[in-house]
């Protein structure tokens, strides 16, 4: 009879144990999720909110792998890592401005780098891809293609590290 009076009690732990199992496998998921998408939150639409635009200036990748975005007085700078023409996370955050621009009537110039490393015609075929990846990404978020121009994909000569060849800029011509 006396495990009869505790079945209530051992129904309601279980109870509780197996909310806070069901919790934390949710906090788990949830943060996974918000990390996947950047870590930008969804906005009251349902659309993933548009991370702010970088303000500081950073230096190109340290490592061949990497790939990063940075704005450098107006001027953003698509960083690529080694043979690849992959957009770095944050690319539309920050172009923001420049589409703003762009959908007010600005031009975009595009411009793309490449080192003197390697074969010359693979070099400037992945500059132009590079350049084109940064174009469609403009398209995409609602510029006209006649708000963009492409330069030709220019060598970086110099004592610079071939990292901050790697790169395609976006400048608003004013």
């Amino acid at each position: 009879m006396a495990t009869q009076d505790n079945e209530p009690e051992q129904r309601v732990v279980a109870v509780v144990l197996i909310a806070l199992i069901v919790l934390i496998i949710g906090g788990v998921l949830g943060l996974g999720v918000f990390s996947a998408r950047g870590g930008k939150a969804p906005k009251a639409d349902g659309k993933p909110a548009m991370a702010a635009p970088a303000a500081t200036t950073a230096p190109a990748p340290a490592s061949a792998s990497d790939a990063s975005v940075v704005v450098d007085n107006g001027v953003v700078k698509f960083y690529f890592a080694t043979g690849k023409a992959d957009l770095a996370a944050g690319a539309l955050g920050a172009l923001a401005e420049a589409i703003e621009a762009a959908k007010g009537g600005a031009r975009l110039v595009i411009s793309g780098f490449h080192d003197a490393t390697g074969d010359p015609a693979f070099n400037a075929e992945l500059a132009k891809q590079r350049a084109f990846a940064v174009r469609d990404a403009l398209v995409g978020a609602g510029v006209a293609e006649t708000s963009l121009e492409l330069k030709k994909p220019e060598v970086t000569t110099g004592s610079g590290a071939d990292a901050e060849a790697r790169r395609v800029e976006v400048v608003i011509a004013r």
